[in-house]
């Protein structure tokens, strides 16, 4: 059953955010029947809170050092979220590990994207890791957050090809477009109510048509 109204979602950051900005151009153009109320990131400075700014999104740093823990400081970050009444948070380059804490008051509200067909080649520079196998399809894919890193239950995928004189970059670029396209489609989908999870498996309510090829050599699943 679809929601009424639009889902407010909050976004962590910790670089510049470029996903960021996919979900926010895709909210602006009436694409995405969600709102960034709020970003919050880990580090000061970050291109990411400039890009909510100047889309009169609340941007906020969230000090770690002035935290004595992980859990106080996950704490702070749910104290902020609840403050501005986030139904769904979306993790956008954020670089730390989330506490139990967090995850178990966001249990499935959690999305996160990552440059790599998961299961494989999970944390850092997934890119690297997927040249250095040599395997030949690459991609992106959205999943629940868990406690793990890039361990929880998948909702979204897209495949690209690797090319034989693929650098870490020229692959990065590729598969960065359809980080942008997926993002915001699992978001809609969350916000269409559609998204059904049991154990690892996240089934998604439509018809055959969401599963039809993208633009280029990407396919999106689902």
């Amino acid at each position: 059953m679809a929601r009424s109204g639009r889902l407010r979602v909050g976004v962590l950051a910790s670089g510049r955010g470029s996903n960021l900005q996919a979900i926010i151009d895709a909210s602006e153009a009436g694409k995405l029947d969600a709102v960034v109320v709020v970003v919050l990131s880990d580090q000061p400075d970050v291109y990411a809170l400039d890009r909510a700014r100047r889309h009169r999104i609340l941007g906020v740093f969230v000090d770690p050092k002035t935290h004595a823990s992980r859990e106080a400081f996950d704490k702070a970050l749910i104290a902020a979220l609840t403050e501005h009444q986030v139904e769904l948070v979306c993790l956008a380059g954020y670089m730390r590990v989330l506490t139990s804490a967090f995850i178990d008051h966001f249990r499935h509200r959690v999305m996160n994207i990552h440059p790599a067909l998961l299961p494989s080649f999970p944390g850092l520079h997934g890119q690297r890791q997927a040249l250095r196998h040599g395997v030949k399809f690459s991609g992106c894919t959205v999943h629940f957050a868990d406690e793990g890193v890039d361990t929880g239950p998948i909702i979204i995928q897209a495949v690209v090809p690797v090319f034989d004189d693929d650098s870490e970059e020229t692959l990065a670029a590729r598969i960065l477009r359809y980080e942008h396209q997926i993002y915001p489609r699992a978001i809609q989908l969350y916000a269409e109510g559609r998204l059904h999870v049991r154990g690892r498996q996240v089934s998604c309510r439509g018809s055959e048509a969401d599963r039809a090829p993208r633009e280029g050599w990407g396919y999106i699943h689902p």
